[in-house]
Order: C-alpha cells, then structure tokens, then sequence
C-alpha cells in the first residue's frame, strides 16, 4: 500500500529546527522483534508476564527471570535495523535539535546510526545492580544470575511492570517535547503512559504533531498528520521528500 506524503509536512518539517521523535514496539517490530507478549512462545508460553517482568517476579525467581532476558538478548543479537531506523539516522543530521525517545530496548536506532537516543524503558544489553542501581559492565558470565561486587543479584538494566522510568530520561523527553517544531510518533500504541503523554505535550506547546504506524491509535485525531503505514516505508519516503525542497 502506497503511502502519500503531503506537501505541507514536508515544508513544515523543511522549516523545523527542533524535532522531537517518539518510537515503539511497531518499529522494532519491522525488523523482526516480537513485543514482549509476542515474544512468550515456546517454553515461555506457560508464563505470566508477571513473572518474569516485575521485580516481585525476580526477587521469588532470580534465575528465572535472568535466563527469559538472556534468551530475549539472545534472540535479537542478529537482527539488523530496517530503513526505518536508517531514515531517522538520516534526519537527525537536517536539524538544529534532533532527540529520538524511544520504549524500545534493543539497540537498533544506536546500531542504525542516531547519536540522540533517549531510552525510556532502559536497554537489554546492560544489566545493573539490584540493589544499587548502578550499571554493572564487570560480572561473571557463568552465574544465573550473576552478582554484583557488593553481593545482589545483577538484573536487566530495563524498566519492569509497576516501576518508575529513569527521571533523567523522561525529564529529557518531556523538555524535548516541549520545546520542539516537530513532534514524529512512530510505530507506538499511544496507549501506554507517561510515554503516551509526550505528543500531547508537543501539541499543547504549538508543535506540528506526526502519527506514523499502520493503524490509527488514540494520538491519530489529535494529530495534524497521520500517516498510515509501516515506519520503514514512510520514513524513507519522507526523508526523500525533504531531499527534493
């Protein structure tokens, strides 16, 4: 399905200087990452999300909750970014401002290129202290899980069910919304806050809101432009539109 880029977002986005970029699972799933539920097949398929994404769930089952995370890592280390990852890559070199806020853990927009990543749910590859909180890069790979020098159970560095995003990221995304030309939703539900709330931040604050994903989404009436379809063909397009002004 061919996707129709209007004039007037790419003049408006030509005339931006400070864009702001939110991106979720539907991205990540272009490249063929299963969402966390997707992602429950096979031996996992007996388990509740519960169990293995909350820190009620690690603290009964440590090891349990480590090896689902190493077969998630694991599944995903030969994935490659999709010309959607690219494509924004490319467009934070056209701006003044350019901060890419992203749910997805999976280092694909990093890999892809873009300098300004903002993780709002952590990263898979790192992992952290339970106790401390501190990123631990030094570890035992023959433990699960392995141990902190201090005697905790490390654990992945990503936000669970039922705990806080890092305040430093989300006050990042929050000022990025706030103060930008441009506001790209891409590939996320709109459902799942505070991430969900940043697009309206941008609108209330006069930005030119942009919905991009293959269906409409509670964010798709509020937006000045929603476009339906795959981030990997509209962003490419997009971007190619700039490249003709």
């Amino acid at each position: 399905m061919s996707v129709a880029i209007p004039q007037e977002l790419v003049e408006r986005l030509a005339a931006a200087r400070r864009v702001a970029v939110l991106t979720g699972a539907g991205i990540s799933a272009e490249s063929g990452i299963p969402t966390f539920r997707d992602a429950l097949t096979g031996l996992w398929a007996r388990y509740d999300p519960q169990e293995l994404a909350t820190p009620e769930g690690f603290a009964r089952n440590p090891k349990l909750v480590w090896e689902w995370y190493a077969a998630r890592r694991a599944s995903i280390a030969g994935v490659q970014p999709n010309p959607g990852h690219t494509a924004l890559a490319e467009l934070e070199k056209r701006f003044e401002k350019f901060t890419l806020v992203t749910q997805n853990i999976d280092s694909l927009h990093q890999r892809a290129g873009s300098r300004e990543v903002v993780e709002l749910h952590g990263n898979i590859a790192r992992v952290k202290c339970s106790l401390e909180q501190i990123v631990v890069n030094d570890f035992s790979r023959d433990e699960s899980p392995p141990r902190c020098h201090c005697g905790a159970y490390l654990r992945p560095d990503v936000v669970w069910f039922g705990e806080m995003l890092p305040a430093d990221a989300l006050a990042r995304a929050e000022d990025a919304a706030e103060h930008c030309d441009v506001f790209l939703s891409i590939g996320t539900s709109a459902q799942v806050y505070p991430a969900a709330e940043l697009p309206l931040r941008a609108l209330s604050a006069g930005a030119t809101v942009v919905e991009i994903n293959p269906e409409r989404t509670a964010l798709s009436r509020h937006a000045h432009f929603a476009l339906q379809g795959a981030a990997g063909i509209v962003l490419p397009l997009l971007l190619n539109k700039l490249r003709q002004l």
